[in-house]
């Protein structure tokens, strides 16, 4: 059984950081790519980050560029989402998911999602 359990939201004020944290269980996590999709209420879901099997490629939705880091510990079966100079625009539920094949930004590649976690961002 797959399981990816989202860790770290919080609320926070703008300008704020936090890190994320997935923690994956029941797959042969170093195989997967794993991204960062986010989700506010009445939108849809949209690419935050994704990061290849080895760690060695990252991809970055523009509106996150320069602020976001998503790294992974394949040791740990662990991926994170450092979130730095955060704005009340990025509020959202922050889900982890997991692709046996390449990264990509659709959320519809993606064969394994977590539960989420819940990120506010005060003004």
């Amino acid at each position: 059984q797959v399981l990816l359990v989202e860790s770290g939201g919080g609320l926070v004020q703008a300008g704020g950081s936090l890190r994320l944290s997935c923690a994956a269980s029941g797959l042969t996590f170093s195989i997967y790519t794993m991204g960062w999709f986010c989700q506010a209420p009445g939108k849809e879901r949209e690419f935050v980050a994704a990061i290849s099997w080895s760690g060695d490629s990252t991809y970055y939705a523009d509106s996150v560029k320069g602020r976001f880091t998503i790294s992974r510990d394949n040791a740990k079966n662990t991926v994170t989402l450092q979130m730095n100079s955060l704005r009340p625009e990025d509020t959202a539920v922050y889900y982890c998911a997991a692709d046996l094949g390449r990264a990509g930004s659709s959320p519809y590649e993606y064969d394994y999602w977590g539960q989420g976690t819940q990120v506010t961002v005060s003004s």
